[in-house]
């Protein structure tokens, strides 16, 4: 289903006019600081730790009853003012039929990595039957939220191209830049396929009512700018005017992705997450006017002494007040990368409850 029919038969978009994180994407003054974690479901809870015993990651992915609950798990627990949709990278290939497993303590790994214009061809194209129970699980989401915005999820078409090639994580993506550099027209061929997927779930997602989505494009940092604006980024442009339609804000992330910040602004989305390397006002000024941001406390700093991690947290918050100060339109609360397995849940707990009791930037 294309993305147009799928807006045709859409469920009903709710509106959230007080939402504190709808507000702040759209550039409105908030009535709170609004703040979210990536990975806030998962690992770091004991309830989700008990529910997963002995269940498949992807199945999981794929059981609407347990991705409602795990996705209110932190909701519920912290407090924070948006839910993510539980859910993984490769869903959208697991559905379509690509032969990919999770791996406990490694990650995706795929059963035949693609490294030829012939591997590219044969990859299945997305299937939306395949993705009803995500769909489902959306819908049955946006009936508990309540007033709590539901964030859609996708990877972008590089980091899913990264999985790929390299036929599970990997920490240079050799394999990955060498098919770029030395057979563009095939990774171009690629990424355009996974931009069909990335779309196609996301759709998924937003038809059932999704409130926003965020993009991540985990390993693109990975890349020299010059190689993102080459093989990339007219890939992830895609994405988000296929998108657009919906009419909800949609948040671009990668890590160690400093020096491309500029070029993510490109892309189409309505805010700029930024990893924990790259201070607010200089993402700011990269990014340039009009896009909102998140950010970007490291997640290693929520295992700190309690004092340590409060002070972190308010010196993130001083720098969204300068970038706001400077025209940033609005700033979303994060951690600059996703929530480690090992940390309490009452840092989290705590450090939404800071974020909460400081007064909104003028």
């Amino acid at each position: 289903m294309s993305a147009a029919s799928a807006q045709s038969s859409a469920a009903p978009r709710r509106a959230l006019p007080g939402s504190p994180f709808l507000v702040a994407l759209a550039g409105d003054r908030p009535s709170r600081r609004p703040v979210w974690f990536m990975r806030q479901a998962g690992r770091s809870l004991p309830e989700y730790r008990a529910l997963r015993a002995g269940r498949d990651m992807l199945a999981t992915c794929l059981d609407p009853e347990l991705v409602c609950e795990i996705t209110l798990q932190p909701v519920r627990r912290h407090g924070v003012d948006a839910a993510i949709l539980f859910s993984d990278i490769v869903v959208p290939l697991k559905t379509a039929g690509v032969g990919v497993t999770i791996k406990p303590g490694v990650g995706p790994v795929l059963d035949a990595p693609v490294r030829a214009r012939a591997d590219v061809d044969a990859l299945p194209p997305p299937s939306p039957e395949g993705l009803e129970p995500v769909a489902s699980a959306v819908g049955s989401l946006i009936a508990e939220l309540g007033q709590t915005p539901l964030i859609g999820f996708a990877g972008a078409p590089f980091t899913l191209a990264s999985y790929l090639v390299e036929g599970g994580p990997s920490k240079h993506h050799e394999k990955t830049k060498a098919l770029m550099t030395g057979a563009p027209d095939v990774f171009a061929a690629l990424l355009d396929k996974l931009a069909d997927h990335t779309i196609s779930f996301l759709t998924a997602q937003l038809a059932a009512g999704a409130d926003a989505v965020q993009v991540f494009d985990s390993w693109v940092g990975a890349l020299t700018l010059a190689d993102y604006e080459r093989h990339v980024l007219p890939h992830t442009r895609r994405v988000f005017a296929e998108i657009a339609q919906f009419g909800v804000p949609g948040v671009h992330f990668g890590v160690n992705t400093g020096h491309l910040l500029g070029a993510m602004a490109g892309t189409g989305a309505q805010a700029i997450g930024a990893d924990w390397r790259t201070p607010l006002p200089e993402a700011a000024k990269a990014v340039g006017p009009g896009l909102a941001l998140q950010g970007n406390l490291d997640p290693a700093l929520l295992l700190a002494p309690r004092a340590a991690l409060e002070a972190e947290t308010r010196r993130v918050l001083a720098d969204a007040d300068a970038a706001l100060a400077e025209g940033t339109p609005g700033h979303v609360f994060n951690l600059g990368h996703g929530v480690l397995p090992e940390t309490d849940p009452g840092a989290l707990t705590a450090v939404v409850d800071l974020v909460h009791s400081e007064p909104v930037a003028p």
